[in-house]
């Protein structure tokens, strides 16, 4: 028994009825092609082996016509005992001969029936006259009789044809025709039921690893479906989708559990914090400042941690419709805001094309978090911020934030983008530590992606790329 599976609504289809419906198409369609086909040939050939042997016997008929009117003939010229008598004697034809007055003088094998007809033409003064009969049964057989007058009232010679073997013949190939077609049939069906098993062999599997999926819950499993076909396409295809949910599915636990650990510090501090505040009054004014500080310094971050979190998965929700971007016009409006936040001066400098194929909210945000991280590590700097804005080969548009900060160490290269990854020497800065893998996502999901480097002369140079021509997927 084949498994089943329910559709939506509650209906219930066996795995096996498509292979029988396939079979049983296959072998329909075979089948009536195959009848249409034997009945057309069979038609074809018994009218073509009927119209062979009558034209045999017209033209024995004929020759024997032509014979008695060009040479006056007697019925001892047809006698089988005469030298030559075959000559209008061809295969598969009966002569026989009749004398003056209608009776036989050379009885044919088989004998022929002679009617009033035939000792008309017997008794004929005009050679070559002709009387047919058709249908004429001789015993089991049937014939066709055709009787020729010698002239002078000579005789008449009766040349008969056989038909009914022919019959039988064509009836012998029409069974053998239908036995064919049956087991032509009956093969296509088998076969029919063995391609439909094959073919669908790969849909069980596939069917097999959804159910799987649904029972199980688990999106790790490897869909078994391979091939150049559409089969291998789609199980290729829901392999990808099982892949990308499972990573969706690893990226909301780890995001999740991240958040949780960095949301617990200020959550800790928070707490204890108000905890003090219930001795506000015994506090010395100096603590309750600095109380009062630490309350809404943790606040802020809180709040900004809450934001960033917001903005992350935000950023792969986001619906924005893409367009075409000119990343210069982005810039310059980041640039302008980030200096009015940060009081910092900020220079922006464009060369090449710079137009991408993008959403426009999802960059500035990615270029503001480099800007404000730029801003947040050289707070004390007197240098401006740069931001470059380049057109690269191929349609990749280049952005980068060049600062003056501490930089950043060799060790920390490869991490400053995973979430909530904060370096050694940033532990004690504000921050979450998810602005620059928000950078990432937006980056990685317009084709492009982030990179970061030592700047000479000190300091630091973040960026990213925006990839040639990639439209960005539906996040």
């Amino acid at each position: 028994m084949g498994r089943t599976w329910r559709l939506p609504g509650g209906s219930r289809t066996g795995l096996r009825s498509l292979r029988t419906t396939f079979a049983v198409s296959f072998a329909a369609v075979t089948a009536a092609v195959t009848i249409l086909v034997g009945i057309l040939s069979y038609g074809s050939a018994a009218r073509l082996v009927r119209v062979d042997q009558q034209s045999v016997f017209t033209q024995v008929v004929r020759d024997v016509q032509a014979e008695v009117r060009q040479h006056p003939m007697t019925p001892d010229d047809f006698s089988s005992a005469r030298p030559g008598h075959d000559v209008v004697r061809p295969a598969r034809t009966d002569v026989q001969v009749l004398g003056p007055g209608g009776g036989i003088v050379d009885h044919g094998s088989p004998g022929l029936p002679v009617t009033a007809r035939d000792r008309e033409m017997a008794g004929s003064r005009s050679a070559g006259r002709l009387a047919e009969h058709k249908d004429v049964r001789v015993g089991e057989d049937l014939f066709r009789v055709a009787t020729v007058s010698l002239g002078g009232a000579r005789g008449a010679v009766q040349v008969a044809q056989e038909f009914s073997d022919t019959e039988d013949l064509l009836r012998t190939l029409q069974q053998r025709t239908l036995i064919l077609m049956a087991a032509v049939v009956v093969g296509a069906g088998l076969f029919g039921w063995w391609l439909a098993r094959r073919i669908t062999r790969r849909l069980v599997l596939l069917t097999s690893a959804a159910e799987d999926v649904a029972r199980t819950r688990r999106l790790g499993i490897q869909v078994p479906v391979t091939g150049p076909d559409e089969v291998g396409r789609l199980g290729r295809a829901f392999d990808r989708m099982l892949g990308r949910l499972a990573q969706s599915e690893e990226d909301q636990r780890r995001l999740v559990q991240d958040a949780g650990h960095e949301l617990r510090t200020p959550l800790t501090s928070l707490r204890t914090n108000i905890s003090l505040l219930r001795r506000i009054d015994e506090l010395p004014p100096e603590t309750r400042e600095d109380l009062v500080a630490d309350l809404t310094l943790e606040a802020r971050e809180l709040t900004d941690l809450v934001n960033e979190l917001v903005d992350l998965a935000a950023g792969q929700s986001d619906s924005e419709p893409p367009q075409r971007v000119d990343l210069a016009d982005v810039a310059e409006d980041v640039v302008g805001l980030a200096g009015r936040r940060t009081g910092r001066r900020i220079v922006l400098a464009v060369s090449g094309d710079t137009y991408a194929q993008g959403r426009p909210g999802l960059l500035q945000r990615a270029l503001s978090n480099l800007v404000e991280n730029a801003a947040k590590f050289d707070r004390e700097g007197t240098e401006p911020i740069e931001v470059r804005v380049a057109g690269a080969a191929a349609g990749t548009v280049r952005v980068e934030v060049l600062d003056r900060g501490p930089g950043i160490a060799e060790g920390d290269l490869l991490r400053i983008f995973d979430r909530f990854y904060r370096a050694a020497d940033a532990r004690s800065r504000p921050g979450s530590g998810l602005g620059l893998s928000i950078v990432r996502e937006i980056a990685m999901s317009h084709g492009g992606a982030p990179f970061a480097y030592r700047r000479e002369g000190g300091g630091a140079v973040i960026g990213f790329t925006v990839g040639g021509g990639v439209v960005p997927p539906e996040l």
